[in-house]
């Protein structure tokens, strides 16, 4: 059995052409008229969704995707101005899966990267979407603006991978395990750490072990420190009306650092979220029962059959 068996019972998994020569791997599963799309961070997988989407699917069309760059979707050479992996281009990638699944509205939910290819996707297509759950960031600008010596320690990636073409692709390349393994216990709560078996930090290791994936991954970052600053800063006067449910780590580094509330009301009228206790950055897989206690009601109460 392989692990989209084994972790997503009853999911089918498809490969769908987005344009562009990209395609995006798809698991999707359920049967409700309403779908949730669930994006996934770094350095991980659709796989990180594994105690969520099978009971979302109880009620909701799930749909769990690998984000360009990741996973098993296509993994393009960066263009010189990273526009190939903005957040604009990895949003417009899902709204094309939604779209080929027969979705024109949808809930959303993303944590880290791809939850920032979410807060792109409320500014191009909010009329697309139902609500949007957040979790564990603030905006990439405030955070790029806002950067002092504990955040550019623990989050030195942010740093590192923006380097030039090929210097991060060939040190991240020399050892992948070690570094699934330094990255994920660094920013793992305590109480989580039975979460994450060697059989999911080899799967993720798998990928990563991928230079084109590495690669991806760094064209990710690049566009986040310059065309998606460059595409935000405007945006910025931009009230989002989208509801927005906000879930941030009590031990992570952004829950530590910012007032993860006050740090989106600038952004967004219709607002609500919390701290979630024992819990570090990776908030789907360290308190997924926390997550579904709010994921759900919170989508209800913002059903698109309404």
């Amino acid at each position: 059995m392989n692990m989209d068996q084994k972790y997503f019972p009853g999911f089918e998994q498809r490969f769908f052409e987005v344009g562009q020569g990209i395609a995006i791997n798809v698991l999707f599963a359920g049967e409700g008229k309403e779908a949730v799309l669930l994006l996934h961070g770094h350095p991980e997988t659709h796989l990180m969704w594994r105690f969520i989407a099978p009971e979302l699917a109880k009620k909701y069309t799930v749909v769990v995707p690998d984000l360009r760059g990741y996973g098993d979707s296509s993994k393009p050479e960066g263009l010189p101005d990273h526009s190939n992996y903005s957040k604009r281009a990895m949003a417009d990638d899902q709204v094309e899966v939604m779209r080929l699944l027969g979705f024109t509205k949808f809930h959303v939910a993303g944590h880290d990267r791809g939850a920032r290819v979410l807060h792109r996707m409320m500014i191009d297509h909010p009329e697309k979407i139902s609500s949007c759950t957040l979790m564990d960031i603030v905006s990439t600008y405030d955070m790029y603006t806002e950067t002092n010596c504990e955040f550019a320690t623990k989050y030195w990636h942010w740093f590192f991978y923006i380097q030039g073409k090929g210097f991060p692709e060939t040190a991240l390349s020399a050892d992948p395990e070690r570094f699934i393994n330094y990255n994920l216990n660094l920013k793992i709560g305590p109480a989580a750490r039975k979460r994450f078996p060697e059989e999911i930090l080899a799967e993720y290791t798998r990928c990563f072990s991928d230079y084109a994936t590495v690669h991806g991954i760094c064209e990710d970052y690049r566009a986040s420190a310059t065309i998606d600053m460059v595409l935000d800063e405007p945006d910025r006067e931009k009230l989002m009306q989208t509801p927005i449910l906000l879930l941030w780590g009590e031990n992570g580094v952004v829950g530590k650092l910012w007032d993860v509330m006050a740090k989106w009301r600038p952004l967004a009228a219709n607002l609500e979220g919390c701290g979630v206790p024992e819990c570090g950055h990776f908030v789907p897989e360290e308190q997924p029962e926390f997550v579904l206690d709010r994921m759900l009601p919170f989508m209800a109460k913002n059903s698109g059959e309404k």
